[in-house]
C-alpha cells in the first residue's frame, strides 16, 4: 500500500504557490540514511592513486573569511584578516600543488571550478592570481565555467585584471537588495548608486559573466522595494540573476534580533511566495531565461554549469577548510577550525572532517533532482518500474497545482517552481517509506546496496 502524507504532497489549497506547504525550512534536498565511514590515512591515500570512474566533474575550492556577518548569515566562520587569508591561500596552493598530480585528478578532466566561502574576492590581487596559477594545473576542459563568488565591495580593477588574467571567466556576486535601508539593516556594505556603477563597470566589455543574487524577504523589503530590486537587477547589465527566499537560520543575527523583538517589519511566507511569483515573471516577460527555479540567465554565455552539476550528482572533489563534495561518489565534508585545517596540511595527513557511504542512488537521485530543479522531469528517463511507482506522487501533486501532466513530461506549476525543494524533500521521503517493487530502490540501478568501494571500511565512525 503506498503511504503518502502532506509533506510529500502538499495541501489542497486554493492558492498553492501560497498555502501548498507551510514553510520552506531548507535550501537543499537531499534522501538520507547514508553512513559515515571509518577511514584510516593509507585508504585516503588511496583514493587519490584511483582513477574517477565519473561522468562529468568540478571543483570546488573554500576561502572562509569574511570582512562582516550579514544579518541572514549562520555560518560565519573567519574574520578577513590578510596575514590570516595570505597563511590560508599558502596552504590551499600547496594542497592543491599536491593533488593536482595524482591519479585521481588527472584521470579526467573540470569542466567546472567554483571558488566559494565566505568572501573570496576578500582575497589580494596576488592571492587570486596564485590560486588561478593552481587552478590551471588541474586537467580542465576547454570551455570550463571558472567561478569566483565574492562581493563588489573590495573587489578593485587590481583585483578584477588578476581573476580574469588568470582563467576565471564567471563572477557571482551577493547583492542581495539593491535598497541601501534594507542593505544596512542586514549588514550589507555599499549603497545602491556605488553596486549599480560597479556592476555597470564590470559589465560594461562583457569580459566575463556576471551573476547577481538577490533574496526576497528581507527585513524592510516590502512590494515596493523588492520590484525596483528587480528594475534594478535587470538594468544593471549582470548576464545571470538568482532570486532566493530568505530562510530563517537558527544562530543568525537575525533570528536574535527576532527574539529580541526588534527586527521590524517582514514579509511573512505568503507575501514571500508572491515576491517570487513577481520576479520571474518580470524577468521572463523582459526575455530572460528560466535555467531553473531560481536562476535566469539573458545570455548563452550563462550555463550556471557548477550549479547544475552539484544538483545532478556530479563527482566534486573539495579543498579547503570547510569545503564539501564527494570523491568516488563518499561524500567528504572538511570541518572548518582552521587552526585543526592547518595542522594536517603541515603533516601531509586527511584533514578533520567527516567521510560518508556511497550512496547506492545517487544516478537517480541526481536525475531526480536536478529535473525538479530545473523545473521539468522528462519521464521518459526514468526505468519503467519507478515511473510506475512515482505516479500517485506525480498525480497528487497534479492535484494541489505543483504540477501538470504534459504528455510524457511533468512540468512544475508556478507554484511547483516556488516550493520544488520542498517537492525533492517529499519525493525523497516517498522512496524511502515506499520502497520500489518491496525491495531497495538501490538494486534498480543494478548495483549491490552497500556500494562497497575498494579499500574502505564500512563502520560507524
Amino acid at each position: 500500500m503506498i503511504h503518502l502524507t502532506p509533506s510529500m504532497t502538499g495541501v489542497a489549497s486554493p492558492d498553492p504557490l501560497k498555502f501548498a506547504f507551510s514553510a520552506k525550512t531548507s535550501a537543499h534536498a537531499s534522501r538520507g540514511g547514508r553512513r559515515p565511514l571509518s577511514l584510516d590515512e593509507s585508504q585516503w591515500q588511496q583514493w587519490w592513486q584511483q582513477e574517477s570512474d565519473a561522468e562529468e566533474r568540478a571543483l570546488y575550492l573554500h576561502i572562509p573569511f569574511c570582512r562582516k556577518r550579514c544579518s541572514f548569515c549562520n555560518f560565519f566562520e573567519n574574520g578577513a584578516n590578510p596575514a590570516r587569508i595570505s597563511r590560508y591561500i599558502d596552504a590551499l596552493c600547496a594542497s592543491l600543488a599536491k593533488a593536482a598530480e595524482t591519479p585521481l585528478v588527472q584521470s579526467h578532466p573540470f569542466s567546472a571550478v567554483y571558488v566559494g566561502g565566505g568572501t573570496p574576492t576578500d582575497m589580494s590581487a596576488d592571492e587570486l592570481e596564485m590560486l588561478a596559477r593552481m587552478i590551471r594545473r588541474f586537467p580542465l576542459t576547454a570551455d570550463a565555467e571558472v567561478t569566483l563568488e565574492g562581493r563588489l565591495n573590495g573587489f578593485d580593477d587590481a583585483k578584477w585584471q588578476a581573476a580574469l588574467g588568470g582563467g576565471f571567466n564567471r563572477f557571482s556576486f551577493g547583492v542581495q537588495s539593491f535598497d541601501t535601508g534594507v542593505r544596512q539593516q542586514a549588514a550589507r556594505i555599499d549603497d545602491r548608486e556605488t553596486l549599480l556603477t560597479r556592476l555597470g563597470e564590470l559589465t560594461r566589455d562583457d569580459a566575463a559573466v556576471i551573476v547577481a543574487d538577490l533574496i526576497f524577504g528581507l527585513p524592510g523589503q516590502d512590494d515596493a522595494v523588492w520590484q525596483q530590486d528587480i528594475t534594478d537587477v535587470m538594468a544593471s547589465g549582470v548576464h545571470g540573476i538568482d532570486l532566493y527566499q530568505l530562510i530563517a537560520m537558527p544562530g543568525t543575527n537575525l533570528d536574535r534580533a527576532g527574539q529580541k523583538g526588534k527586527l521590524g517589519w517582514a514579509a511573512d511566507g505568503q507575501q514571500r511566495a508572491a515576491m517570487y511569483a513577481y520576479g520571474g515573471q518580470q524577468l521572463e516577460q523582459h526575455g530572460w531565461e528560466r535555467l531553473s527555479c531560481s536562476h535566469w540567465r539573458r545570455s548563452p554565455a550563462e550555463q550556471s554549469r557548477y550549479n547544475q552539476m552539484a544538483k545532478r550528482g556530479a563527482e566534486i572533489l573539495p579543498f579547503g577548510a570547510g569545503a564539501g563534495g564527494t570523491i568516488h561518489g563518499y561524500g567528504v565534508m572538511y570541518g572548518r577550525d582552521l587552526a585543526q585545517w592547518h595542522e594536517a596540511q603541515e603533516k601531509g595527513v586527511r584533514a578533520p572532517g567527516m567521510v560518508m557511504g556511497r550512496n547506492p542512488n545517487a544516478r537517480m537521485d541526481g536525475l531526480l533532482r536536478g529535473a525538479l530543479d530545473s523545473g521539468v522531469l522528462a519521464l521518459a528517463r526514468l526505468p519503467a518500474s519507478l515511473r510506475s511507482h512515482l505516479m500517485p506522487l506525480f498525480d497528487a501533486w497534479r492535484q494541489n497545482g505543483l504540477a501538470d501532466l504534459a504528455g510524457d513530461q511533468l512540468v512544475l506549476t508556478l507554484a511547483g517552481r516556488f516550493w520544488n525543494v520542498n517537492m525533492q524533500a517529499g519525493l525523497f521521503e516517498f522512496l524511502q517509506h515506499n520502497p520500489a517493487d518491496g525491495s531497495e530502490p538501490a538494486l534498480l540501478h543494478g548495483k549491490h546496496p552497500d556500494g562497497k568501494h575498494p579499500g574502505i571500511r564500512h563502520s560507524l565512525v
